[in-house]
């Protein structure tokens, strides 16, 4: 029988391997001063459907009010009328009332860690589930860019403790993105919609791009306006994260202060990390500044992102709070990643014969954990061999036969190698 459609099960070895990699993130994340915090499951579906997560509100699990009708079910004008929970769609919005409900227990300026599956009702498909987990850090309260260059210095650190050194932030800013729009004559009420085809840049590319945008009926002179500026003549920088080689990827006119943050983001962080990319959009239309995206050479996707939501936690609070965030992709990291098994000690099989004294087999066993190993007692089967080699495959190293005469001192470890 099969879990329900886009979730999963996984075996002892997968779940080990998934743990050492969020044992990775967590103590690379409270190196870097963050706390881990947890949420429930659950938020109330008012909240959850607040327009703060974008089309991420269409695809939440809401949870059936208890004791309904036949007569409220008739009376129900939209499904939310007959919710009154979901399962959170991501860690943002549950922090957002995190913070709102604890904010005098917390410091002026709070680094959260938050580690925990959510729930979306997307269309299973490869790489893509209805529960997974996600990795988040977040600083609430400091408006400074100095957050930005905490949450990418400790992403990086990170991905580089997992072994996958090489990454790369590409970077933009949520209000140049709109500045470009407005001079390039896209009248406010579109922003959003055109955003969300330039979104579609790396995959259909810039005459894509425009294509659609005609297609969709835009005036024609800011699609042309855009169209020209894809056409542009460039030339290479030898820093391409310098404030020439921004400034020489946007229209004229861009706004001099964010310029001037952005720099003063790869000056913090080290420009050899970031790349700036004037066409970034991330989704979610409540980014307020920087925005960012995890890349590798090994993969033509991205491994997270985040960015800068100052709007999103003044909805609980009546007034607005600064606020940036990072969001790890596990489940596309955990595909990547290779790591060796660091816990303590190694892992023991002690095959015993029917006729071991269960009190001595329990004694060996307290002795061997004592000594730092992970020990597991197997009843001997009539064929060993698969035995071993089945244990092996779950990354026991050493086994010992125990029968009625053994004790700790005459017990004889042998490879599973």
């Amino acid at each position: 029988m099969n879990p329900p459609r886009g979730m999963r099960d996984f075996l002892p070895a997968d779940k080990a391997r998934r743990e050492r990699v969020l044992g990775v993130i967590r103590s690379t994340y409270r190196a870097h001063g963050f706390d881990e915090i947890e949420t429930p499951v659950m938020e109330d579906s008012s909240r959850l459907h607040a327009g703060l997560g974008g089309d991420n509100e269409k695809l939440a699990f809401g949870v059936m009010k208890r004791g309904l009708t036949a007569m409220d079910i008739q009376n129900a004008r939209t499904p939310l009328d007959l919710v009154d929970l979901g399962l959170r769609y991501d860690l943002t919005v549950p922090l957002a009332r995190f913070y709102a409900t604890h904010r005098s227990e917390l410091p002026a300026v709070f680094r959260s860690i938050q580690l925990a599956p959510v729930w979306r009702a997307e269309r299973p498909q490869k790489g893509r589930f209805r529960q997974f987990v996600q990795c988040d850090i977040d600083i609430i309260g400091e408006p400074g860019i100095t957050a930005e260059a905490e949450l990418l210095t400790a992403t990086l650190a990170t991905v580089d403790a997992l072994g996958l050194e090489g990454a790369t932030v590409r970077v933009n800013d949520r209000r140049l993105l709109i500045g470009m729009l407005t001079g390039f004559g896209f009248d406010p009420s579109v922003h959003e919609a055109v955003l969300i085809v330039v979104d579609k840049l790396d995959k259909i590319g810039q005459d894509g791009v425009v294509a659609e945008l005609r297609e969709k009926g835009y005036d024609a002179a800011p699609v042309d306006a855009l169209e020209a500026f894809f056409r542009r003549p460039q030339t290479m920088e030898w820093n391409p994260y310098g404030e020439r080689a921004i400034r020489k990827a946007l229209p004229d006119g861009a706004d001099d202060e964010v310029v001037a943050r952005l720099v003063e983001l790869g000056e913090a962080v080290g420009v050899e990390r970031l790349v700036f990319d004037p066409f970034l959009v991330r989704g979610m239309g409540y980014y307020t500044g920087p925005i960012f995206e995890l890349a590798h050479p090994s993969v033509d996707y991205s491994l997270g992102g985040g960015g800068r939501y100052d709007g999103m936690i003044g909805r609980f609070l009546g007034s607005d709070v600064p606020a940036t965030g990072f969001s790890l992709g596990f489940e596309r990291l955990v595909e990547l990643v290779e790591l060796e098994d660091a816990g303590a000690g190694e892992s023991v099989a002690l095959v015993y014969e029917a006729d071991a004294p269960q009190a001595a087999l329990l004694v060996i066993q307290r002795g061997l954990i004592a000594e730092g190993s992970r020990v597991r007692l197997v009843r001997r089967p009539k064929n060993l061999k698969p035995a071993l080699d089945a244990l092996a495959a779950e990354g026991f190293t050493r086994f010992a036969l125990v029968d009625a005469g053994t004790t700790r001192e005459s017990l004889e470890l042998r490879s599973l190698g």
